[in-house]
């Protein structure tokens, strides 16, 4: 790529949105194998799978706000490096670069010592039994030890994606899935080390990642590298970064909250069991989404960019590919739930009886996946042309303000009670994607007058 900004402002949208879609999309699905292929093997534990899959879920939480913080700040930061670059402030977005990898290093600290310290006491609070506390807090043990890999190796690709270097952010995912791939087998059945096993193999391979980011970045192919002249921590560059990124950081982080909510509640209606669905079924939710964030980021440096440097048409041209495609992805998971609901609990476990119940709750849970795509699209467009305002508001509306009341509500008024707090994602999903879509019609109508 001779001229990565050329690119970004001249190319067909089309052609353009697909060479940065594919390798992102790519990336997507290969980064969700981390934390899937865990579970895959883990399931398949002989005799104590079921127990060992129901506590790697309850550690869930924990990787999500791992991913949040990284979210907060690449997904911040990325962004707003790309509008300055297409307003050809080259300066500026170095400086981005440099702060945001000194904020990822230090949250990467905190984020480690903390969750080292209160270990135990998160898992119980997120629904562990007596029987599953163990397994899950030989996972978590080993797996915050990698925090550092994990942060760096998304936090940061998020900077080369933007430059328009997509395949380079897709490798940074596919070599260390490969190697986590190849490592888990290897460490849980010939070793003998179960989950704390596939806690080992992911931070290895996290590190890898972690490593070929900051290799390119601080190479010569690179347009925006990290230089230490940059890193001096400064509030005019971080509080904007910080304030586009709440968005992003809040759609990840209250996956935390939610996996909480979800499992207490699961726990008090249908034990153990319910908890193990809904290992399986967040992780299904992992793969609708994986699509429709691998097209979004595909998305973002080409709106960034040309919103930046206010070229309109190539702006709506990029969203409304991004919509379709969104939605033609959604629908293709709804397809499978609905008309196929054992395919994705098959791959989890081999226990029949978690895959005939978490066979009932997938068409009840991803009732109404197709209406995701809309969400996303809108969403994270608000996100690419830097309007932290409504797409923090947006975070917070879908997961804050609707699906967790209706996790407590529904049960009030179902007998069955599991039923109603598995319903609550669907309805959540429809009134989310109705007002996002409502919101970003107006909102788009009025900067386009404006622009």
């Amino acid at each position: 790529m001779s001229d990565t900004r050329t690119d970004l402002g001249t190319e067909k949208v089309g052609k353009l949105l697909v060479r940065l879609a594919i390798p992102t999309i790519t990336a997507q699905i290969v980064n969700m194998l981390y934390n899937i292929v865990d579970r895959i093997y883990i399931g398949h534990i002989p005799e104590e799978g079921a127990l060992a899959l129901t506590g790697l879920g309850l550690c869930f939480p924990v990787i999500m706000l791992i991913t949040a913080f990284s979210s907060l700040v690449g997904m911040g930061g990325a962004p707003q490096a790309s509008i300055k670059m297409g307003q050809q402030d080259q300066e500026g977005a170095q400086k981005i670069l440099g702060n945001c990898f000194v904020v990822l290093a230090v949250l990467a600290v905190i984020l480690t010592v903390v969750f080292r310290l209160t270990g135990r006491e998160l898992l119980q609070l997120f629904g562990a039994s007596n029987d599953t506390i163990d397994y899950a807090l030989d996972y978590l043990n080993i797996y915050v030890l990698g925090t550092i890999s994990v942060m760096f190796s998304l936090g940061l690709n998020a900077f080369i994606t933007t430059q328009g270097f997509s395949k380079i952010s897709m490798l940074t995912v596919v070599i260390g899935a490969a190697l986590n791939i190849a490592l888990d087998p290897v460490f849980i059945f010939v070793f003998h080390m179960g989950v704390q096993g596939a806690a080992l193999a992911t931070i290895l391979s996290q590190t890898v990642s972690a490593i070929w980011v900051l290799k390119f970045l601080f190479g010569k192919k690179t347009i925006l590298k990290i230089r230490k002249e940059n890193m001096r921590v400064q509030g005019k560059i971080m509080i904007p970064v910080l304030a586009l990124g709440l968005s992003p950081f809040i759609m990840t982080s209250t996956e935390s909250l939610l996996n909480i909510c979800f499992n207490t509640s699961l726990q008090k209606y249908g034990g153990d069991l319910a908890v193990g669905s809904m290992t399986i079924l967040a992780s299904c939710m992992q793969v609708c989404n994986l699509p429709l964030q691998g097209l979004a980021q595909g998305a973002q440096p080409i709106i960034s960019y040309n919103f930046g440097a206010k070229n309109l048409d190539r702006v709506k041209k990029a969203f409304r590919l991004l919509f379709i495609s969104a939605i033609c992805a959604s629908s293709v998971i709804w397809l499978i739930a609905i008309f196929a609901p054992a395919f994705f609990p098959s791959l989890f476990s081999g226990d029949q009886e978690l895959i005939a119940y978490s066979s009932w709750a997938i068409r009840i849970y991803l009732g109404m996946a197709f209406v995701m795509g809309a969400q996303m699209s809108c969403q994270q467009t608000f996100v690419a042309i830097g309007e932290a305002k409504i797409s923090l508001f947006l975070a917070l509306f879908r997961k804050i303000i609707v699906l967790i009341p209706l996790i407590y509500i529904f049960p009030l008024f179902f007998a069955d009670k599991v039923f109603a707090v598995f319903l609550a994602e669907p309805v959540a999903d429809t009134i989310a994607a109705t007002t996002t879509t409502t919101m970003f019609l107006m909102k788009f109508r009025k900067l386009s007058r404006e622009m």
